[in-house]
């Protein structure tokens, strides 16, 4: 049975309402977030360093605690319930360097109900990526690769990938992204952290704009592209030039 048919599904896949998160400085991280994000959609989350961007994505995952309001994963508050129907790709490499690429995939395996080992092993082989490898013997890409390929082979709700192409080259951001659209299910959200835009752009149906823990926008592409008369990627260079 697929896994979807197990369960009533509402449109609205993420939640967010008067998220607030302070660490210790006086500035909030995240200032009295509201944000709802439905099924279907490839969201860019955008914003210079500092925005709030990783921030959001932790709180999201049950990684940090917010400091007031509310967030909800298929109307699920975070939790247990809410960590079952999120995939999670963090900003850094977070498997051990002796562990095997096969004893990663077994670890999905056994941890997480709905992850697809079949089309996991598929992109492996596609790639050419030997699945008896250790991680520490990886180059940079194939470890970014094989990282996305765990994350992109569980069938969750929502998927949260911290700059997925940062730090890769050309040939492999192509994969990435190849990934992410080939593996992409209509009934699933996938929310995108990145500051190389013009990589990214022509996948995105959805732009966040976060600026000092504030959302200042949150449209289609196509509407911004319509209205503003330029690329997300011309339009963010202009609403974050102080910033650069």
């Amino acid at each position: 049975m697929d896994y979807y048919d197990t369960r009533p599904l509402s449109p609205v896949v993420l939640n967010c309402r008067n998220l607030t998160k302070t660490y210790d400085s006086v500035m909030p991280a995240l200032d009295r977030i509201d944000l709802t994000l439905t099924r279907g959609h490839i969201v860019g989350l955008l914003g210079p360093n500092g925005s709030g961007k990783t921030t959001l994505l932790k709180l999201i995952a049950g990684l940090l605690t917010p400091t007031s309001g509310e967030i909800t994963v298929s109307g699920f508050p975070v939790s247990t319930d809410s960590k079952r129907v999120i995939s999670y790709l963090p900003d850094q490499t977070y498997l051990s360097p002796s562990m095997r690429i096969d004893e990663a995939l077994h670890y999905f395996e056994d941890f997480y109900t709905d992850f697809d080992a079949a089309r996991a092993y598929d992109m492996l082989m596609r790639l050419s990526i030997d699945p008896t490898k250790q991680m520490k013997t990886l180059s940079k890409g194939t470890k970014e690769k094989v990282q996305l390929i765990l994350v992109m082979s569980r069938r969750a709700d929502l998927y949260l990938l911290d700059e997925p192409i940062a730090g890769v080259d050309p040939a492999a951001r192509d994969f990435i992204l190849h990934t992410i659209v080939n593996n992409f299910d209509p009934r699933a959200t996938v929310l995108i952290s990145t500051h190389l835009i013009t990589d990214v752009e022509p996948i995105l149906d959805e732009a966040i704009f976060l600026s000092q823990g504030h959302v200042l926008l949150h449209q289609p592409v196509a509407a911004i592209r319509e209205n503003e008369g330029k690329t997300i990627d011309q339009f963010f260079r202009e609403v974050y030039h102080y910033a650069w």
